[in-house]
């Protein structure tokens, strides 16, 4: 399953007002950083971050699809080989535990309840 990609509110915001504010003036300038220039310095630097972010999630996607093939490679070998050794040495044989089988003769047999019939008599 896919990771979800990540949007930021925030940075819709930041570009939003950034873009009233250069409405208002074409080089506003309150000091410090509360600028034009600082907030196009920090739209940029969030989306690089962001845009990032989201391509490392889809790296791990890939990673991820990657592991579970290799898994399930794992596990059908896991059930031919053992499989394999029961056909060749037979369900109850020592090669067939070996290779992490249970020993037909050391499977658990539920017990049948006596009297089956399927119906209870009549009550009189």
């Amino acid at each position: 399953m896919a990771r979800k990609r990540r949007t930021s509110a925030v940075l819709e915001t930041t570009r939003q007002r950034l873009a009233g504010l250069k409405q208002i003036n074409s080089n506003p300038d309150f000091g410090g950083n509360l600028n034009a220039a600082g907030g196009e310095a920090l739209v940029t630097d969030l989306t690089n971050e962001l845009d990032g972010y989201n391509q490392d999630n889809a790296a791990l996607d890939e990673r991820q699809n990657v592991l579970d093939r290799k898994e399930d490679g794992a596990g059908n070998w896991n059930k031919s080989i053992l499989a394999a050794v029961g056909a060749k040495f037979g369900t109850d044989s020592d090669e067939y535990e070996m290779v992490g089988g249970t020993r037909t003769s050391e499977r658990k047999r539920t017990p049948r309840k006596a009297g089956g019939g399927g119906t209870a008599p009549p009550k009189p």
